[in-house]
């Protein structure tokens, strides 16, 4: 299990998840973003009956009898390991802006966030231009 850990502790490292940046032609600087995923299993066990040449189940603690390679118990074990590395997203950086865009297209919510901040300097702007206009028709009644 350690040498495991350790030969994925070097496979897998920050730029696994936040990948190498690419530039494009235009200055446009794109990020990709993964999600990175392990899991391990192990079991095993020792098996104190055997079966002797008739079928007869007997205790090799009694007997004291060994198995083929030397052990004096039957052991089954077995392992497994596995990885999963998915994109989830790229982060594009450009033109004064930095967008975030999931690779699951479906995403409604996403696309709302990113007209947020348009929206509210369009608000902004519209309330500046309600108060400047009030300001000039004050000063013109008086």
């Amino acid at each position: 299990m350690k040498t495991a850990m350790e030969s994925i502790k070097e496979m897998v490292d920050v730029n696994t998840i936040v990948g190498d940046a690419v530039q494009s032609p235009d200055g446009t600087v794109i990020i990709p973003i993964s999600k990175v995923a392990f899991g391990f299993a192990a079991g095993g066990g020792e098996y104190s009956y055997y079966a002797d040449e008739e079928g007869t189940e007997r205790n090799s603690d009694e007997d004291d009898v060994e198995t083929g390679n030397g052990d004096k118990y039957p052991f089954a074990g077995g392992s497994g390991a596995g990885v999963s590395i998915n994109p989830v997203a790229f982060m594009i950086v450009g033109n004064g802006q930095i967008k975030l865009l999931p690779v699951n297209i479906n995403s409604t919510v996403d696309k709302l966030l990113d007209l947020v901040p348009d929206m509210l300097c369009r608000i902004e702007s519209m309330c500046k231009k309600k108060i400047s206009v009030s300001k000039v028709t004050d000063s013109e009644e008086e």
